[in-house]
């Protein structure tokens, strides 16, 4: 008998075995590292909020919740201290709504022409020049509403002052346009081929097809673009605090300064007001109003978004 010269090789699976105990062991730690990752946010968030609702706590040891909400003048820098959030909330409001109906349909406009209309090659070069206008700092478009665009709007409109809602809600709209348009366009161009396709042979025209079948496949994705618009809106610090003054006064009136809570927010941060003192808690309570209302504008998206598919599934 003849011995086979390759038995005595070793087989493919023993060869495989290190290699597998090795990527085994590369995986394990590349889950424990984002694992940590994970973890290190949700402590960062746990602590932020913790932060805020102990200095909450401790503002309304001091200012009883019903005078928070009630009030109709917020003076807490003043001798005469009063604690009306509702003035500070109905400037963020009116400026937010100014820059929403700004960014919103031309973002959304933007998204569709960039998706559904533009080339390809028109595409590539239009959506980084849209998203440059996001990498403006806010301090320049604060400036931009101060200088620019208040005086040519005091050109035909009477008695706008200088320092008023309506710039600063415009300008702030255009800033957070590219947030609109690029998550959307992202959202739309994600639907599949076949859907459009499918539209065209039941013999629907282009606009029919992008109102009737694009934008509802996409619709989760544009409510989420709405939202963080939305927010960024409500949290936005540099523009509103230029362009907008720090007049706490409780209208609507956008031709007039006014205060929103992150300008109060940057006027008491500035180290004038003792840290540990009533007027300094505010800030907080302030801070835990803004957290407040972003978190139930998303539940507010989480709902919707669930509740059009289940219509639509």
């Amino acid at each position: 008998m003849t011995s086979n010269p390759l038995s005595n090789q070793p087989s493919n699976s023993n060869l495989w075995q290190p290699n597998r105990a090795l990527s085994k062991r590369v995986e394990t730690g590349v889950r424990a590292l984002f694992a940590l990752f994970a973890f290190v946010s949700v402590v960062t968030t746990i602590g932020i909020v913790l932060t805020l609702i102990f200095e909450t706590v401790e503002f309304f040891q001091e200012v009883s919740i019903w005078q928070f909400l009630t009030d109709t003048q917020w003076t807490p820098l003043f001798t005469n201290k009063q604690f009306g959030i509702m003035v500070l909330i109905s400037a963020t409001l009116l400026i937010s709504v100014i820059a929403i109906a700004v960014a919103l349909p031309l973002g959304l406009l933007a998204a569709i022409c960039l998706s559904e209309y533009a080339p390809a090659k028109l595409r590539k070069w239009l959506k980084p020049a849209l998203e440059i206008l996001a990498g403006v700092p806010t301090v320049v478009f604060g400036y931009f509403a101060l200088f620019t665009v208040t005086p040519f709007l005091q050109s035909f409109i009477p008695g706008m002052q200088g320092f008023n809602a309506l710039s600063a809600g415009i300008v702030l709209g255009i800033s957070i346009i590219p947030l609109v348009a690029s998550l959307s366009e992202d959202a739309l161009y994600s639907v599949p081929r076949s859907l459009r396709e499918g539209a065209y042979a039941l013999g629907s025209t282009k606009r029919e097809t992008i109102v009737s079948v694009v934008l509802p496949a996409a619709l989760s994705g544009i409510v989420a673009s709405f939202i963080l618009a939305i927010s960024r809106a409500i949290g936005e610090t540099m523009i509103v605090t230029i362009a907008a003054g720090q007049n706490p006064q409780l209208g609507l009136n956008p031709l007039v300064p006014i205060q929103t809570m992150t300008a109060y927010i940057v006027q008491v941060s500035k180290g004038d007001t003792p840290a540990g003192s009533l007027a300094y808690k505010t800030i907080f309570a302030v801070g835990m109003t803004l957290f407040l209302i972003t978190l139930a504008l998303n539940i507010f998206s989480y709902w919707f978004v669930r509740r059009f598919r289940e219509k639509y599934e």
